[in-house]
């Protein structure tokens, strides 16, 4: 009867481990994988990254951060780069937000010329936001899909954990 009462008690120790281990990944944190080349330039092909789920509770989401967007029955990892309420252009490969200028602090492909018009809006929608990918000419995103929803935005990545020759921060 001790044995068993053991066996008991070390097997709850591991069901707790494993509790607590699920509900990390469910609220907090998880790894998602990069899969396609539409963030080449940041971020590579399977690349393995940390998902952090919960910082948007806390702040806003801001120009540039790098988000997980559930899409269909898929995840994308792209790139915020219109906020609700902001008219957004790009002319000449460059970034125009209400009419100025913005420098892109981060390496990506060329861009095509671009008008939120062409998604039937003169402004991104409130609780709605511009995402597009690194690799513009190689990359489903707003462009095509339209424009992504608050609740659509599983969380901000931007630590890479594999391959190790790649870990660490990405902007």
């Amino acid at each position: 009867m001790e044995k068993a009462k053991e066996i008991l008690k070390e097997i709850r120790v591991y069901l707790l481990i494993i509790v607590v281990v699920l509900l990390v990944k469910m609220f907090l944190v998880a790894p998602i994988r990069v899969n396609g080349e539409s963030m080449m330039g940041t971020l590579h092909d399977k690349d393995i990254m940390i998902l952090d789920k919960i910082s948007y509770r806390f702040s806003p989401i801001k120009r540039f951060d790098i988000v997980v967007v559930k899409y269909k029955n898929d995840y994308l990892i792209k790139r915020v780069i219109g906020l609700p309420g902001e008219h957004i252009e790009y002319k000449n490969n460059k970034l125009y937000v209400n009419g100025k200028v913005l420098k892109e602090n981060f390496s990506h492909m060329k861009t095509n010329d671009f008008k939120l018009d062409s998604l039937g809006n003169s402004k991104v929608p409130k609780n709605q936001y511009l995402v597009l990918g690194d690799n513009r000419v190689n990359s489903l995103d707003s462009r095509m899909i339209g424009f992504i929803k608050k609740n659509q935005i599983e969380g901000k990545t931007s630590f890479t954990i594999l391959p190790f020759h790649r870990f660490g921060n990405k902007k």
